[in-house]
């Protein structure tokens, strides 16, 4: 079957979706519908913000496009119907219900960004970084009843570099899921792959590590850890939801204060985890377990992020006075 022949239901949201529906199309593989979330307010105006996929559909594509508030509405799924579509692709979207992922004849398949069957979760790229893993991937897989556990058709393999944070890392996976969307829609269609199911790859289930959604407490940092734990931390974490932690004065007064990066330094020293040593004008580094942590940008309640030597140029008093907890 030629690309051309092919016709897709498409499903995604937020930015991560959207280079994979433009290699789907650059490769001239018919989208036939997009299916993406229904505006929501946002920001202090709270106008309605269409998602990443949906802007990107109204530019570049000539196709109908849904957003449904629920996908188990009778006259959504007749729309499907309609379509006959002959293969629904899934890329950071919702949980299907299984009367829509079973509907096309060449079934529906999901790209998550691991190396299933790790990470299966919904936050899979600052779970790795956080976990100090050197390589993670992508992973196309055919959707069935449970959260990320259906038959894997294929996977690309992507190093994490030690200056990679989840930003780095989330745009490197977009490029390389976007490739394998287009040859997993070809293979699949020309039937030759064959999917195999991730029990077969015999990883025990006490060494699969999972990708949680993350809440605001996993991101506060604790000065208590080694200098590899907080740094990963910081680095999964950037630059959003971003790590965290509490600047405390000499008062007591505290204030919320994100971290997005800063360098290991291995030093040995005596000070309490989360004392600061600075000179005030171009660093800021922080006591751990066994070293120091260098700050290079952060953010203060209520004020823009910064790099150090801004922060510090407009800080008002001697910044060794303060502590983090």
């Amino acid at each position: 079957m030629s690309s051309p022949d092919i016709h897709i239901v498409y499903m995604g949201t937020p930015e991560f979706a959207t280079a994979p529906l433009r290699a789907l199309m650059d490769n001239g593989i018919h989208i036939a519908a997009v299916i993406t979330a229904p505006d929501k307010p946002a920001g202090r105006g709270m106008n309605l913000r269409e998602s990443a996929v949906k802007q990107f559909a109204q530019e570049n594509l000539d196709c109908p496009i849904y957003q449904p508030e629920n996908l188990k509405d009778q006259d959504f799924i007749n729309e499907l119907k309609t379509l006959n579509a002959d293969l629904f692709i899934v890329v950071a979207f919702r949980m299907l219900p299984e009367v829509i992922w079973s509907l096309p004849k060449h079934g529906t398949f999901n790209l998550h960004a691991s190396l299933l069957p790790q990470y299966r979760g919904a936050a899979p790229i600052n779970h790795a970084i956080i976990n100090g893993e050197t390589e993670t991937g992508v992973t196309t897989f055919l959707i069935d009843k449970k959260i990320d556990t259906g038959k894997i058709l294929s996977h690309t393999k992507v190093k994490i570099e030690p200056g990679d944070d989840a930003g780095k890392l989330h745009d490197k996976l977009m490029y390389a899921g976007a490739d394998l969307v287009v040859k997993t829609t070809n293979n699949v269609m020309s039937d030759s792959v064959s999917p195999l199911e991730q029990e077969s790859f015999n990883i025990p289930e006490a060494l699969l590590k999972k990708a949680p959604k993350i809440f605001k407490e996993d991101c506060r940092i604790n000065w208590k850890m080694n200098l590899d734990t907080v740094t990963n931390l910081i680095r999964g974490l950037s630059p959003f939801p971003s790590a965290f932690s509490e600047l405390i004065s000499t008062e007591g007064k505290i204030t919320v204060c994100k971290i997005f990066c800063g360098e290991p330094v291995e030093a040995k020293h005596e000070l309490l985890p989360g004392t600061i040593k600075s000179d005030n004008k171009s660093f800021i580094e922080v006591a751990v377990k066994n070293g120091m942590y260098k700050i290079t940008s952060l953010q203060l309640a209520g004020k823009k992020r910064m790099n150090v030597e801004d922060f510090l140029r407009g800080f008002q008093g001697d910044i060794e006075s303060y502590s983090f907890t």
